[in-house]
């Protein structure tokens, strides 16, 4: 895994954002929270996690999306000593692969064995909702190869084959409506049972005007009673 400071000032208070499969920082850099620090966690190829680049920071607000937040959740479950405040599941859920609560199996081996990149630009129009919020992802699209992105892809089945899910609780999880890459219906039933605060969002997949709702202002957000 990679952790990649956008914000480094030497803030107390830490937004550390777990994003979906296929990104890096690219589509996020515009996004700029005040009062904390921001650190973006990406390439799920291990999720092996440098918890000393946490130490100064005494509060943590935990913000995933799609496949991170699969990612939190066993990050989280290793390194509970985190001072972590607030947790904010965007569009994913704790299981990854799973026929009613994450991306159905086959879907996901089809995505996994026919990877290309006319394929991977197929996947990220239907990330978007609109032809016009597609173009405008392209401006920003990470900057990783297709190549990459299959060692990732493939890393990820392995650890959710290997790894029990883990059911840490989560404050919040943001669904949107339109999301066609984990569904609506799916991302409901993960949630179902758990004491989470679920909120729904004319959006899709991916939404950089949800982002920006969700991550700009992290530390003011704690504040509200």
């Amino acid at each position: 895994m990679k952790q990649h400071f956008i914000i480094q000032q030497g803030h107390r208070h830490l937004l550390l954002f777990f994003a979906g499969w296929g990104m890096d920082e690219t589509p996020f850099t515009s996004i700029h929270p005040i009062g904390c620090d921001w650190m973006i966690a990406y390439d799920y190829r291990s999720l092996s996690f440098n918890d000393a680049l946490l130490q100064p920071y005494t509060d943590i607000t935990l913000v995933a999306w799609s496949m991170g937040v699969w990612a939190a959740s066993h990050i989280r479950a290793h390194y509970p000593h985190l001072p972590i405040r607030t947790c904010t599941a965007i569009n994913g859920t704790p299981f990854p692969i799973h026929e009613t609560k994450g991306i159905d199996p086959l879907l996901f081996e089809g995505t996994l064995k026919n990877l290309s990149r006319a394929s991977l630009q197929k996947f990220q129009r239907r990330m978007c909702h609109s032809a016009t919020a597609y173009k405008e992802f392209l401006h920003i699209a990470p900057q990783r190869g297709v190549e990459e992105l299959r060692e990732e892809l493939a890393a990820i089945g392995r650890q959710a084959n290997l790894l029990l899910p883990v059911l840490m609780q989560w404050d919040r999880a943001v669904i949107g409506q339109n999301d066609r890459i984990f569904l609506p219906d799916h991302q409901l039933a993960a949630w179902e049972k758990q004491a989470v605060s679920v909120t729904r969002v004319d959006a899709a997949h991916y939404e950089a005007t949800l982002f920006e709702k969700e991550l700009q202002n992290p530390v003011l957000k704690e504040k509200q009673p």
